[in-house]
C-alpha cells in the first residue's frame, strides 16, 4: 500500500468463477451494483482522496483558466440543406452545448430551431440526433440525459418552433427517417427495461418501428423485428427518391451486415431479404430506381463500389464500378449525379470524384495533409461543404463547386494561438513482429531531442476505428506546456481497411498491446522522452489498452489515464450492449477466447506489490455503454496491487456518461485534472 495515499478501504468477497477448468476470483463483484449504499459511500471516499490530491496541484488553475480561454471561440458545424432551408450548429464558444439554428439563404439572419443549454441548467441534457422532413417542415429530434445511450425522441414543428406532441422513449443505437410525404418517420427501439436497472441491463430485441405524426408511441407500427435473433439490430432509411426503406441488420460491432428493403409504393409490399449473409460490409449509397449502389469491402478489404439491381439480385449480375486501391474507401455519397469518395492514405484525408459508370473525374485539392468531413447533399446537388482540420489547424469550413472544383473559404475559426509554432511529422516504426506502423506526433517547433520532453501517447486500436489528424483545445494546451503528442494508427483500426481492423481483434488482440508498447519505445529509442516522462492515455476500448499495457510493461510508463475502459475481459458482455463486442474480442464462455482473454484482462492480470505508473482512471456514473463497474473493480484492485508512493486515483464524474453530450463545463473541468494530473507526475515545470 502507498505511504502517500490512505486509500478507502475495499473490502473483498470471496466470489470465485470456474472458466473451462479455470478458477477465477472475483472480489470486488460488489462494485458492479453502484446504486448500493457501499458503492457509493466508496464511489464518495474515492471521489473526496482524487479531489484532494487535484487541488493541491499549483498549475490546476492556471491549466484550467488557458482551457477556458482558448475554449471561448466560436464553433460552427457544416452547413446542410433540407427542403429550402439551410441547417447548422454553432457554440458561441463555452455554451454547454452547441444551438441549432436555420436559415432559408446563406446570408439571412438565422432563427434559433433548437437550443439544447434551455433544458437544463447544467449543460447535462444533450442532442443526440436528429432528422428532418424531407419539405423542411419538421424536425425529429432525440434527447439524451446525463450522457445515457438512451435518448427520448420529440417533434418540433420548424417554421412556428412550436413542440409537438410526439414522445418516443426507449431508443438507443437508432436514427430518424421520415418518410417522402413527411407524414412519419422510422426509428429502432427497445422493450421498456427496469427503471432501476436500465443503466446496467443488457439490451437484446431491437425493432423497427414506423411513427406516424400526432400518435402515440404506442400505435407504432411494427415493420421489422426478429424474435429469433435477440442479437439483432435494424436501421431503416428511406431513399432518397422515396421509394424504399433500407434496413441493414447488424450484429454487435463487428462491421459485416445484411440488407433488406421493403417498397414504400406498395402497401402491402413484404421486407425483401437482398444480402441474407452476414460476410462483409455493405453501405447503401443511393438508388436509381431498380439500381442500388453500395460502398462494400466484399473481397476487397480496403473498399470498393459496386452495383446491385433488385430485379436481378444474384451475385453473378454484380457489377463492380470502382474497384478497390491501394488506400481505404471510408465512405461515399453522390452529389451531381457524381461519386463522392472519401479516401484514407496513410491515415489522412483524400478526396476523389468518380462518374456513376465509375470513371475518375479529379482529387479534390485539400488545404493540407489532415481529416475532412461533409460532402453531403442530394443527387443533383452542385455545392456542398467540407471542413478540414489538422493537429493544429481548427475545423475550418470551406464550399464546394462541384461543377469547377474550386473550393472556397466559408468559415475559418479565431482561435488565440499560432499554428506557426507547432509542427507534426508523420514518421514509421516496427511493431514486434516487424510491422510497420504509422504514428503522427505533434509538438512546438524547436523541440530538443534530449530525452527529458513529457510525452503524451494517445491510442485505441479497435472497432474498426480510424484515428486521423484531428485539433484539439486540449492537446493545444498540453503543447503550449512543452509537450509531445504521439498518435500510433494501431492494428484493430480501420486505417488500412477490413484486413488491419482484424489482425489486432480477438485472437490477435496482443498485436494491438505491442504496437502500442512499439511506439513508445521508439519514442524513447529516439530521444523524444524516457520512461520517467512518458504517459499514456485512451478511452472505452482505448481505455483497455492502457490497462493491458500498464499490467504488460509497469517500468515503461510513468503515468497512465484509462478512460472508462473496458477492464474485466470476462464479464464485459453481462451489461447493456457489452455482448455486442464480441465479435471484437470473443467471449469468455468460449474456452479458446477465455484462454485469450484472460491472458490479457486488465483486472485480472495485475501482480501483487508491484509499482505501478502513477495511474488516474476516468469514469462516470452514468455510463451505460461501459459500465462504471469496470473502472470501479480495477482501481480497487490496483490500488490493492501497487506499492510505492505514485498516486492510484479514480475520478467519477457525475451526471455524466460514456463522453458524447458531455457539457463544455465538465470538459475543461476533466481536462483541467487530467494535465494537472500528468504535470505533477511527469515531474513539469509548468
Amino acid at each position: 500500500m502507498s505511504p502517500k495515499f490512505s486509500y478507502p478501504n475495499t473490502p473483498q468477497q470471496d466470489i470465485i468463477d470456474v472458466y473451462h477448468g479455470i478458477e477465477v476470483k472475483d472480489p470486488y463483484r460488489w462494485l458492479e451494483n453502484p446504486d448500493s449504499e457501499d458503492s457509493q459511500a466508496w464511489i464518495e471516499a474515492q471521489n473526496k482522496i482524487t479531489f484532494d490530491y487535484l487541488s493541491q496541484i499549483s498549475a490546476r488553475e492556471t491549466i484550467k483558466q488557458r482551457l477556458t480561454k482558448l475554449w471561448d471561440y466560436e464553433k460552427y458545424s457544416i452547413p446542410f440543406k433540407e427542403g429550402d432551408r439551410y441547417f447548422y450548429f454553432k457554440n458561441n464558444g463555452l455554451q454547454n452545448q452547441s444551438v441549432l439554428y436555420t436559415l432559408k439563404n446563406l446570408d439571412d439572419e438565422p432563427t434559433i430551431l433548437l437550443d439544447p443549454n434551455t433544458l437544463s441548467q447544467d449543460g447535462t441534457i444533450a442532442l443526440s440526433g436528429l432528422s428532418i422532413a424531407k419539405n423542411a417542415q419538421y424536425l425529429a429530434y432525440g434527447l439524451s440525459t446525463s450522457g445515457s445511450d438512451w435518448v427520448e425522441w420529440k417533434v418540433k414543428e420548424i417554421e412556428t418552433g412550436k413542440n409537438l406532441s410526439d414522445h418516443l422513449k426507449w431508443i438507443k443505437f437508432s436514427g430518424a427517417s421520415w418518410t417522402k410525404d413527411h407524414q412519419g418517420f422510422f426509428y429502432s427501439r427497445y422493450n421498456e427495461p427496469k427503471e432501476k436497472t436500465k443503466l446496467e441491463d443488457i439490451n437484446y430485441y431491437q425493432k423497427l418501428y414506423y411513427h406516424q405524426l400526432g400518435t402515440s408511441q404506442s400505435e407504432d407500427i411494427l415493420i421489422y423485428d426478429r424474435p429469433d435473433e435477440k442479437e439483432w439490430g435494424f436501421s431503416g432509411n428511406v431513399t432518397e427518391d422515396g421509394q424504399y426503406l433500407i434496413i441493414s441488420v447488424w450484429k454487435g460491432t463487428d462491421p459485416k451486415n445484411l440488407i433488406f428493403y421493403k417498397d414504400l409504393t406498395n402497401p402491402n409490399a413484404q421486407v425483401i431479404e437482398l444480402i441474407n449473409e452476414f460476410e462483409a460490409d455493405y453501405s447503401f449509397i443511393d438508388n436509381d430506381g431498380s439500381i442500388f449502389w453500395f460502398r462494400t469491402d466484399l473481397n476487397a478489404p480496403k473498399g470498393k463500389v459496386i452495383k446491385i439491381d433488385i430485379n436481378q439480385p444474384n451475385k453473378e449480375n454484380w457489377t463492380e464500378l470502382i474497384p478497390e486501391t491501394h488506400e481505404t474507401l471510408e465512405d461515399v455519397g453522390i452529389l451531381n449525379n457524381q461519386f463522392i469518395c472519401d479516401y484514407l492514405k496513410d491515415a489522412y484525408s483524400c478526396i476523389k470524384i468518380f462518374d456513376l459508370q465509375g470513371n475518375f473525374i479529379r482529387e479534390v485539392t485539400l488545404p493540407g495533409i489532415g481529416t475532412v468531413g461533409g460532402f453531403g447533399g442530394k443527387r443533383y446537388d452542385e455545392e456542398t461543404f467540407y471542413n478540414f482540420t489538422s493537429f493544429t489547424t481548427p475545423s475550418t469550413i470551406y464550399r464546394y463547386d462541384i461543377i469547377t472544383g474550386e473550393s472556397t473559404l466559408f468559415r475559418q475559426p479565431n482561435v488565440d494561438f499560432n499554428p506557426d509554432e507547432f509542427e507534426t511529422k508523420q514518421i514509421f516504426y516496427q511493431s514486434k513482429d516487424g510491422t510497420e506502423i504509422p504514428m503522427f506526433i505533434t509538438h512546438k517547433k524547436g523541440l530538443k531531442l534530449d530525452s527529458n520532453n513529457p510525452t503524451y501517447l494517445y491510442g485505441y486500436g479497435g472497432f474498426n476505428v480510424s484515428l486521423t489528424p484531428n485539433f484539439s483545445i486540449s492537446n493545444l494546451v498540453w503543447m503550449e506546456m512543452g509537450g509531445v503528442y504521439a498518435v500510433p494508427n494501431l492494428r484493430g483500426g480501420g486505417e488500412y481497411g477490413e484486413e488491419w481492423h482484424q489482425s489486432g481483434m480477438k485472437n490477435k488482440k496482443q498485436n494491438v498491446f505491442d504496437d502500442f508498447i512499439s511506439a513508445a519505445e521508439w519514442l524513447i529509442k529516439n530521444n523524444y522522452t524516457s520512461p520517467q516522462k512518458l504517459a499514456i492515455g485512451g478511452g472505452s476500448n482505448g481505455g483497455l489498452l492502457v490497462g493491458a499495457c500498464i499490467t504488460q510493461k509497469p517500468d515503461l510508463f510513468a503515468a497512465a489515464l484509462p478512460a472508462v475502459g473496458v477492464l474485466d475481459m470476462l464479464r464485459f458482455h453481462k451489461f447493456t450492449i457489452g455482448w455486442a463486442w464480441c465479435s471484437e474480442y470473443g467471449s469468455a464462455e468460449n474456452e479458446a477466447d477465455f484462454k485469450t482473454l484472460y491472458a490479457y484482462s486488465p483486472l485480472h492480470n495485475l501482480k501483487s506489490k508491484t509499482a505501478y505508473p502513477a495511474t488516474m482512471i476516468t469514469t462516470a456514473d452514468h455510463d451505460d455503454r461501459v459500465v462504471p463497474a469496470h473502472s470501479f473493480k480495477f482501481a480497487a484492485a490496483l490500488q490493492n496491487a501497487h506499492i510505492g508512493d505514485k498516486a492510484i486515483l479514480i475520478r467519477i464524474e457525475t451526471k455524466a456518461g460514456h463522453g458524447a453530450g458531455k457539457p463544455t463545463t465538465k470538459m475543461i473541468e476533466e481536462i483541467a485534472d487530467k494535465w494537472s494530473f500528468l504535470v505533477d507526475n511527469l515531474h513539469m515545470n509548468c
